[in-house]
């Protein structure tokens, strides 16, 4: 479905398109005949009526409003009091684990777990 035309209405103007091709290829045939000849408008008008009534029911749709204008609202802000910060050396490194690859041959391995101290 495309974003800028509503399913109705690119669904209607290929059914209307196809009936149209098939009157085409049908009408030589039928035009002899006096009884069928009404069975041909008939498909004819029935055609013509839907594509008029797709384009009625598809143009009674408005667009969406616009959408309502973006006004910031006032927010009050009460400030706090200023607090002391006290920042303490580190007392020693910081370490954690890490797996690390271990070369037992040239083409066997193993992971290992290693402390790392920063």
């Amino acid at each position: 479905m495309r974003a800028n035309g509503s399913f109705a209405m690119t669904h209607g103007v290929r059914a209307a398109l196809i009936g149209a091709l098939l009157i085409g290829t049908v009408a030589p045939g039928l035009a002899r005949d006096g009884r069928n000849a009404a069975l041909l408008g008939g498909v004819a008008a029935g055609v013509l009526g839907g594509v008029a009534a797709g384009a009625l029911i598809n143009g009674a749709n408005q667009p969406p409003p616009p959408p309502p204008e973006y006004r910031p609202r006032r927010v009050l802000v009460e400030e706090e009091p200023v607090e002391t910060v006290v920042v303490r050396e580190r007392r020693g490194p910081v370490c954690h684990y890490e797996r690390r690859k271990v070369w037992l041959s040239d083409e066997d391995f193993t992971y290992k777990r290693v402390e790392v101290c920063d």
